[in-house]
């Protein structure tokens, strides 16, 4: 295992941030870093819904100290009602917020294979194809940092018999076997069966799939000037969907199933008041939005380029020059 995680070491650099739970997971990977000597701190959130908790903070506190790393603690109070989706917003707000500050350049996940399995048959459930099925990238690169998960190809139980071997503490948290969550459903009833005979076939597979998500998610950019993204249409709905998700995925901000599907029906519109994308005739513009007074002899040169009018502020603000470029 110690092998296969090297494989993965070429993707870190000297600032990673692990997003540390005491779980298993988490847990394995933080000694698996150890004994790579892959330099790393820790970041914890604490949602205050059980006991157990208050425990896992200590020990991260404690391996922390024991090995010398910086932890980052945040204790927050989430309604019940749409628990998980608010958590991870607040999650990973408060990751890329130590990032910001701190200057870390790599976010460490612990996801394993149990968990890309368990994405692919919630969305097999609901209809998808391959870059949807797959979600979850060993390398993912966002705005001003790259998410790294480099137990990818590793089982649960894996990472369990490793913290066995080696006697290391670690916490289950009992709310992952309530099935009210729709992945600790899909975990009780199919994954863990599933890998536990299929486990060698399901990572070949695994492999194979990812190569056509690769050739189906190349992006055809036609220019590309700070966080303004001209790419090609490619006259079909899904590749066009594909390609605007990976751009405002790198510019922060990612997409639900509505927001995609706005964006094909309105071919003009703005994304959590934060991105602009727009789909012309021959072109998908994307870039951050904002509000600006115009001169008019912009507006005209915009008119005459048919530049959409949502990217127009963004152009202006950042004098971009692209008008001799379309």
């Amino acid at each position: 295992m110690k092998k296969l995680l090297t494989t993965h070491c070429s993707l870190l650099t000297k600032k990673n941030l692990l997003a540390f739970s005491a779980g298993i997971d988490s847990t394995a990977l933080f000694f698996l870093l150890l004994e790579n000597d892959i330099p790393f701190d820790i970041a914890i959130v604490d949602y205050n819904i059980r006991e157990q908790s208050k425990k896992e903070v200590e020990y991260a506190k404690k391996l922390a100290n024991d090995h010398n790393k910086k932890i980052y603690i945040k204790s927050v109070n989430l309604p019940s009602s749409n628990f998980e989706a608010i958590a991870r917003k607040i999650r990973y707000k408060f990751f890329e917020e130590i990032i910001k500050e701190k200057g870390y350049d790599t976010l460490l996940t612990a996801h394993q294979l149990d968990d890309k399995l368990e994405w692919f048959f919630m969305q097999l459930s609901k209809g998808a194809g391959v870059v949807e099925l797959l979600g979850l990238d060993t390398k993912e690169k966002r705005e001003f940092y790259t998410i790294v998960r480099p137990l990818l190809d590793i089982t649960k139980n894996e990472l369990l018999d490793y913290l066995h071997h080696h006697d290391i503490k670690y916490f289950v948290d009992e709310s992952n076997k309530d099935t009210k969550y729709k992945r600790n459903y899909f975990r009780q009833k199919y994954t863990q069966e599933f890998l536990s005979e299929f486990k060698d076939g399901v990572k070949r597979s695994f492999k194979y799939l990812q190569k056509d998500k690769e050739e189906l998610s190349k992006l055809d950019i036609i220019y590309h000037d700070k966080k303004l993204f001209i790419l090609k249409n490619q006259k079909n709905d899904l590749l066009n969907i594909r390609a605007i998700d990976k751009i405002v995925k790198k510019l922060g901000v990612l997409l639900s199933q509505k927001a995609k599907d706005e964006i094909l029906k309105q071919k003009e519109s703005v994304i959590s008041h934060k991105i602009a994308v727009a789909i012309t005739d021959n072109m998908i513009y994307i870039a951050p939005y904002t509000k600006a007074k115009l001169p008019k002899d912009f507006k005209e040169k915009c008119r005459l380029k048919k530049i959409p009018s949502k990217i127009r502020f963004y152009l202006f603000e950042e004098k971009i020059n692209i008008f001799n470029t379309l």
